[in-house]
């Protein structure tokens, strides 16, 4: 892949950890706080933001603005003093974020300071390590380094990057870190095993890891962080002592560490495993009901998937057809909650099930991120190119990643959740979208409208996490794509050509009214197009009332997306 292998030596430069938390609350306060309230203005090349309970004022040169609200900082934070401007460190722009919060809700987070401390120290952690300049020439290759290439994580979250855990294993299982190990595996009783299949073959990539289990047994894969932090539960210990569980040790070839810390990659299949860890906001458990969600999505939506793969065949979604777990009963009988939910790994389909030939995956994060932190970044995939030539780019990856989206929701009642992490940009020889892979059911739901049928013949604790009302899917569906994603690749694309910005949003625009025209112009669809605002997940106050993604609240930002909106913008760069 000759010209995948060009790096763009003049991107800008990877800013130090303290700029960037700094910079990512900035972000997360004027989106949530300030910005909502009006306390915000862009003056004179800076961001003058305020913070109206503490009666904070702070400023910050900005690189670029943006349409959308979502500017680039550069350099250090200010607080304003009487004698003048003063820089304020990450932990002083925290703490006035704590307060303010505590004011502004009535809630007091006595974690929130600890966690901005973890994620900061990941960042540095994450900073120091070797990154290579160029993409590897082989595919498998070329996509892990994509998807171990996040060193700051997202930047409208306030600890993107925050973790417990012990450092050490951190250094050992960490995508920043290039993390590749191999699993333990463990060979248990045929009975203690609880598991379901989409497919009788489905959990023959479990099986086939370590095919010397001994008769009677069935291998039970395991991350080897979590099960050093589960081997001392008393019931695993009598287990292990009877027999019931043998613990085979290390084996296998090794799994790499994708950008979710939790699954793992061999090239083959994908594991997702239970980590008993808070990442960001989350414990990284698999719930019963997500074991059993998993293979009842998978079988649920085959018509659906098959539908959208014939009439979009530049688009795929990887499939989680099993998952298999330890099932030690308690004294009540039933399985040990505890182990049955660590233990438990769902299989979702590999690249080669899905990938078209002769392409590349890259995880879409990797190519949207601010900054050139890896070899997948757009800067290094369009490098050299002109104007056109990057506004050709776009038009081609929206025209594989919006339309498949849309159809889902209007069509099937199918929320997909296609934020930056849950992508793959599958480019050709010459770094051109050529495919998009979804990934990720955990975050796929269904709109009980379309799917009342199917819901009732689910067990309840099953069905209930499944399925998002109408509003709240349509809202996911505009944030995960428009905010989360497109806007996040718009904006890197933009740090190339600053003059396009308005161009690249009418490219969105133009997608959007194609498909709107073809289905009839659904009303949802009409606002969209007239400039409704949009919604924008709020990490910030879902962090800080330490509330559940599901029920993590939205604000609305002002839309770039309204014809005359952009026909004056784009008449106003030019």
């Amino acid at each position: 892949m000759p010209s995948l292998t060009q790096s763009a030596r003049t991107t800008t430069a990877l800013p130090a950890a303290d700029d960037a938390v700094a910079h990512t609350l900035l972000n997360c306060l004027l989106r949530e706080v300030s910005g909502p309230e009006h306390q915000s203005v862009v003056h004179d090349g800076h961001l003058l933001l305020r913070l109206p309970r503490r009666g904070v004022l702070l400023r910050v040169a900005l690189r670029r603005t943006s349409l959308l609200g979502a500017h680039r900082f550069t350099g250090p934070v200010l607080e304003r003093h009487e004698s003048g401007w003063r820089e304020v460190d990450w932990r002083r722009l925290a703490a006035h974020t704590q307060d303010e919060l505590s004011l502004r809700t009535g809630v007091h987070n006595e974690e929130f300071l600890e966690q901005i401390a973890s994620s900061h120290a990941a960042v540095a952690t994450a900073l120091l390590a070797p990154r290579p300049a160029d993409l590897p020439d082989d595919r498998l290759s070329a996509y892990l380094a994509s998807e171990q290439s996040l060193l700051f994580g997202h930047r409208f979250h306030p600890t993107p990057k925050a973790r417990t855990g012990d450092p050490r294993a951190w250094s050992a299982y960490a995508p920043e870190v290039g993390a590749a190990f191999p699993l333990r595996h463990l060979a248990v009783r045929a009975h203690l095993i609880a598991e379901e299949s989409a497919e009788p073959s489905a959990s023959a990539a479990l099986d086939r890891l370590r095919p010397d289990v001994p008769d009677g047994f069935r291998l039970l894969p395991a991350h080897p962080w979590q099960y050093d932090t589960l081997r001392a539960h008393p019931a695993l210990r009598a287990a292990l002592d009877r027999g019931d569980v043998v613990d085979l040790g290390p084996g296998g070839r090794p799994f790499a560490a994708t950008a979710s810390v939790r699954t793992l990659y061999d090239g083959d299949t994908f594991l997702k495993f239970s980590l008993n860890v808070r990442i960001t906001n989350c414990l990284r458990k698999n719930s019963s009901y997500e074991l059993s969600g998993a293979v009842a999505l998978t079988r649920v939506l085959a018509p659906a998937l098959a539908d959208l793969a014939d009439r979009f065949p530049g688009s795929a979604v990887l499939r989680e057809p099993a998952y298999r777990t330890l099932a030690l009963p308690g004294p009540d009988g039933t399985p040990i909650r505890e182990l049955f939910e660590g233990f438990g790994v769902i299989v979702r389909e590999g690249l080669p099930q899905r990938l078209a030939p002769g392409t590349t995956p890259l995880l879409a994060a990797a190519v949207a991120d601010e900054y050139p932190t890896g070899a997948a970044h757009i800067s290094r995939l369009l490098a050299g190119a002109d104007e056109r030539a990057a506004l050709d780019w776009w038009s081609a990856y929206l025209d594989l990643l919006v339309p498949p989206v849309l159809a889902a929701c209007f069509d099937h009642g199918l929320v997909l959740e296609p934020h930056l992490q849950n992508v793959l940009i599958c480019v050709d020889s010459h770094g051109r979208p050529a495919q998009v892979l979804f990934r990720d059911l955990e975050g796929t739901k269904l709109v009980p409208e379309h799917h009342a049928g199917t819901l009732a013949a689910l067990p309840p604790e099953v069905a209930g996490p499944m399925t998002y009302d109408s509003q709240r899917g349509w809202d996911r569906v505009v944030y995960c794509l428009l905010v989360n994603h497109v806007a996040e690749l718009l904006a890197a694309l933009a740090d190339l050509h600053p003059r396009a910005e308005a161009a690249l949003w009418a490219r969105v625009r133009a997608v959007l009214e194609t498909y709107s025209d073809r289905f009839g112009r659904p009303p949802r669809l009409a606002a969209l197009l007239a400039g409704v605002p949009l919604p924008a997940k709020a990490n910030l106050l879902t962090r800080w009332e330490r509330k559940a993604d599901r029920d993590a609240g939205y604000v609305r930002l002002p839309s770039p997306l309204a014809e005359d909106i952009l026909r004056d913008t784009a008449g106003s760069t030019r």
